[in-house]
This record gives structure tokens, sequence and C-alpha cells, in this order.
């Protein structure tokens, strides 16, 4: 069920986080300026933010299966039809239906995660779910560039489309919804947001998305106009700090299921996320070497509370909740995702980077305080 989870989630990723590796040649083949293709590529993510607490809503009325099945097989069918015409108001139209079709496994994947793992194991497992994002970037990252290149980018976007008709059958053969207790079946479900403590939740994720998208939008920038790098060893290296920021993932929920709790580890990570961000503030100032230091640290260190945030949010809602509050927290992380970069742009431009960079250091300082820790009840 994790590897049928998993894989939903790369494959649905691999399009809607995989379409920036194709903007050269869309900009070529339709004479787009780089602000028409930004938008073009950004399609997919308007649709995923219009529709995941809808598809919650769906995983918790009918099930995970169906709803990872049929999300993922319309956003694959979509792509197929991004193959007709040459219009590209309506290819970006296509874009965000499929994003909005592909944002059905973000909430459903995590529900079946929490219906099959207990308490003792499920860190680790949606630490696990959580990898799909890097895997799925990196997969784009292989495929899509070199068959643009040979057949054109919209016969590069019949391999996402393939991919997640695919998983859709093995999703629709293989997944077993999890069994629900007594309680959850027949509930008159009673609303989790009626206490303060998920909305905590999504706040302080949403809070520690910041530094997360500080680092990873302008880290190569960062190597090459302020360190003087080259482009191809900045990007190697890089590579390899989100692999580790993968392995990092994994590593934070097995911690979370030793320690028995979600929130008091992604505490910690949010002062660590602080302590980084400043570091590598100071050290763009100074114009040392701690700036390359930090920059690594920071990068591993904000990617990994967004396992322990998911299960938190899930663990807190509740079988019968679980789907809509997932698509919540994804909500409002990806709100804050799709604003970051475009606002630090700006001040980069202007005061500069270590203005930025320590800009991006109070959002997680502000997240240690919003942390409901005193909230975190054992899981069942």
């Amino acid at each position: 069920m994790l590897g049928l989870g998993v894989a939903a989630q790369t494959a649905s990723c691999a399009f809607l986080y995989g379409l920036p590796y194709l903007l050269p040649d869309i900009r070529a083949a339709e004479h787009l300026s780089l602000a028409q293709a930004g938008a073009l590529v950004a399609a997919p993510t308007i649709g995923l933010i219009a529709t995941l607490i809808a598809w919650g809503a769906a995983a918790d009325r009918w099930g995970e299966r169906l709803v990872m099945a049929t999300g993922t097989g319309l956003a694959g069918l979509l792509l197929l039809g991004a193959q007709l015409g040459h219009n590209v108001v309506l290819l970006g139209a296509v874009f965000a239906l499929a994003g909005a079709a592909g944002a059905s496994v973000n909430a459903a994947s995590g529900r079946v995660v929490l219906g099959w793992f207990g308490a003792d194991r499920r860190g680790f497992a949606m630490g696990a779910r959580q990898m799909a994002q890097p895997l799925g970037l990196m997969v784009a990252a292989l495929v899509l560039p070199p068959l643009a290149d040979r057949w054109g980018y919209r016969s590069a976007l019949l391999f996402p489309a393939m991919l997640c008709l695919v998983v859709a059958v093995l999703v629709a053969v293989f997944v077993l919804d999890p069994p629900r207790s007594e309680v959850a079946a027949g509930e008159a479900t009673r609303s989790p947001y009626r206490s303060g403590a998920l909305w905590r939740v999504h706040g302080a994720s949403a809070l520690l998305v910041v530094p997360q998208f500080a680092t990873s939008a302008f880290a190569l920038e960062f190597l090459v106009a302020e360190r003087g790098w080259h482009a191809a060893p900045a990007g190697r290296v890089l590579a390899v700090v989100q692999l580790a920021g993968v392995l990092g993932r994994l590593a934070v929920g097995v911690w979370s299921d030793r320690v028995a709790s979600r929130l008091r580890p992604m505490r910690q990570i949010a002062m660590a996320s602080t302590a980084a961000m400043l570091l590598l503030a100071l050290g763009a100032q100074l114009h040392s070497a701690l700036a390359m230091v930090a920059l690594v640290a920071a990068s591993i260190i904000s990617v990994t509370d967004n396992g322990l945030g998911f299960t938190a949010t899930a663990e807190l809602a509740g079988q019968s909740w679980a789907g809509r509050a997932l698509g919540a927290q994804n909500t409002s992380q990806n709100i804050v995702a799709f604003a970051t970069p475009p606002i630090l742009g700006a001040l980069i431009g202007g005061p500069g980077y270590a203005v930025a960079f320590a800009l991006s250091a109070i959002f997680p300082a502000i997240g240690v305080l919003t942390v409901p820790v005193r909230s975190e009840r054992p899981a069942a």
C-alpha cells in the first residue's frame, strides 16, 4: 500500500512540479516571454490549490482507491489531450485541469498511510510517502529534457501522461482501502477544527515552507552569482543536497516514532531552521565560506518537517476528517510555496541575499511558537 501510494504521488509530482524542466523548449516552440512561459508552467499549481480540500472530502466519503485512481487517470487523459491543437491559452487550461486532477493523490495517499500503519511506524511511513515529491522531480529532470530536445515538449508530455495512466490502473487493481474503526464509520463527524490545534499545525507547517523555498528557489543562483560557481558543478552539489533531504525525511519520521511525538521534533526542526537561515544570512553578508555550509544545512533541515506536519494533521483529525484535513494542510503549504519565490526575488533584487535570508528566518522562528506541542495526544 505504501509503495503504491508513493508511486501515485511520484507520477503526480513528475508533472505538477516537473514542467519547469520543459521551460526552454516551451519558450522556443511557442515564442513566449519568460513571464508568459512561467505562468504556463504554474497553471498546474493553481489547479492543485483549488481542489485539494474537495479531493480530501471525497476520500473521506468514498475511500482512497476510487479517489486516487480517478484523479491520476483523469490527469493522464488530460495530458494526452495536450497533444491536440496549438493554442497556448487552451494548453494552460489543460495544465490547470490536470493539476486539479492530480491533486487527488495528495490527500488520499496520506489517508492510506494513516489507515494501514500503526502509530509506532506511521512517522517512518509518512516520511517515505513524502519522498515522492523529490523522486518525481528527479524523474522529470532525467526524462523530460531529453525527450523534449528530440521530439518537442508536447511529445515529452506523453511520458507523465502514460505514467499517470499506468499508476491509475495499478491503484485501481491493487490498492485496498484501509479498514475504518466502528467509531469512524458511524460517528456524527464532529469537526476537529473546533479546537485550535489543527489550525496551528497548518499555520506552523506553512511558516516552515518559507525557508524551504527560499533555499530551493535561489540556491543555484546564489552559488553562481554570489559565490562564483559554475552552474554544472553547483547543480551536482545541490542534487546531492536534495538526496540528503530525502534521507532526512525518513530519519525524522523514525525519530518521531521513537519519541512517540510528531510536534516536539517539528518544533525542534523549526529552531534549527531558524538558526541555519540566520547563519546563511550572516555568511551572505560577510561573503564568507560560512554561507556555503549554512546553505547546505538550511536546504536539508528545511525539508525534514513535511512528513511530521502531515502525520500530526492526520492523527489530530482522525479517520473521519483526515482527507479534508490533509487537503487543507497541503493547500496552506502550496499557497506559501507559490508566493515565496516572487516576494524573496524582489528583495534579492533590492537589498540583497542577506536581507532576504534574514527575513526568511523570521517565519520558522514564529513557527517555534505556533507548533501546538501540548495539544498532541497519543495516537490510538
